[in-house]
C-alpha cells in the first residue's frame, strides 16, 4: 500500500516492543510506511523485523547499522534514505510505546492539513502529560526543557521531545550534515535548527506513558550533555547563516 509518510523508529534491544509497535501503526486508518534504524541490538530485535517484512513487503523497511552509534545518527540516516525515497511527511517514533501510536494522524493533520512544517508530539503544552514517570525524570525533563527556551529562545515547550513529524522540505533544508549532536541534545537542535530557518513549528498536546518492556535508554548524562550542548548551541549560531525556507 502506497503512503505519503513515514515513521522512522531506531532501536537497540527492543525485541519486546518491536512487533507490536509496528502491529500497532499498521492497524491505523491512515497509511504509515515505517524505516527501521536497527544498531545490531544483540537481543535479535532485526530478525524479528525481517520476518515482519516477509508480510510487511512494501511497507516495512530496515536500515542495519555495525553498532551503537547514537541516536542522532539513526534518525540523519533514516532522514536522508526517506528524502531520496520523496515520503513527503517524515516521522520521529520511540519503539517502546511512549508515543501513542494513534496520536500520528495528530501530527500528520497539523502538517498535512493546518499547514505547519514541524509538528512535536508535546507533553508540556498543556500541564505536564506523563504517565508512571519516575519523579526524578519528570522534573529533570520538564526543567530542561524550560531552561532550553530560556538560552535558545524557540517558542517551544517541550523542546526535547522525540515525537515528532517534519514535512521533507525542512529536512532538505536544514542542512544535515551540519547536526552535531548525536544523543539528547540532538532533539533539540532539530527543532532550534528549524526555527531559525524560519519554519511554522506546532505542539500537538500527547500524553507520554513510561516504557513497560526493555530498558529505557535515558539517564543523567545524557541531559548533561543537553545542558552543555544548548549554550554551545546558542553561541554557534550568532556565527551561521541559516538557509531560510523557500
Amino acid at each position: 500500500m502506497k503512503s505519503d509518510s513515514i515513521i522512522i523508529i531506531p532501536t537497540y534491544n527492543e525485541k519486546e516492543n518491536i512487533e507490536n509497535i509496528i502491529r500497532a501503526i499498521y492497524a491505523l486508518e491512515k497509511s504509515f510506511h515505517i524505516l527501521v534504524v536497527e544498531d545490531n541490538s544483540p537481543d535479535g530485535t532485526a530478525n524479528i523485523v525481517r520476518n515482519l517484512q516477509k508480510e510487511f513487503p512494501q511497507e516495512l523497511f530496515m536500515i542495519e547499522r555495525k553498532g551503537k552509534l547514537g541516536l542522532g545518527t539513526a534518525y540523519i540516516a533514516g532522514f536522508k534514505w526517506a528524502i531520496e525515497h520523496k515520503y513527503d511527511y517524515i516521522f520521529e517514533m520511540d519503539a517502546d510505546f511512549s508515543h501513542a501510536p494513534a496520536d500520528l494522524p495528530r501530527l500528520y493533520n497539523k502538517c498535512a492539513i493546518e499547514g505547519y512544517d514541524v509538528a512535536i508530539g508535546s507533553r508540556y503544552v498543556s500541564g505536564v502529560n506523563v504517565v508512571n514517570w519516575p519523579m526524578g525524570r519528570v522534573l529533570m525533563s520538564y526543567f530542561a526543557s524550560k531552561y532550553v527556551r530560556i538560552i535558545t529562545g524557540i517558542p517551544i515547550h517541550d523542546t526535547t521531545a522525540g515525537f515528532k513529524c517534519y514535512r521533507r522540505q525542512v529536512l532538505e533544508t536544514i542542512e544535515l550534515d551540519k547536526i552535531k549532536f548525536k544523543g539528547y541534545a540532538f532533539q533539540i537542535e532539530m527543532k532550534f535548527t528549524a526555527y531559525q530557518c524560519g519554519f511554522k513549528i506546532a505542539e500537538v498536546p500527547v500524553i507520554f506513558v513510561n516504557r513497560e518492556l526493555g530498558t529505557s535508554k535515558m539517564n543523567g548524562s545524557i541531559f548533561g550533555e543537553a545542558v552543555m550542548g544548548v549554550i554551545q548551541l546558542k553561541v554557534n549560531s550568532f556565527f551561521r547563516k541559516y538557509p531560510q525556507k523557500a
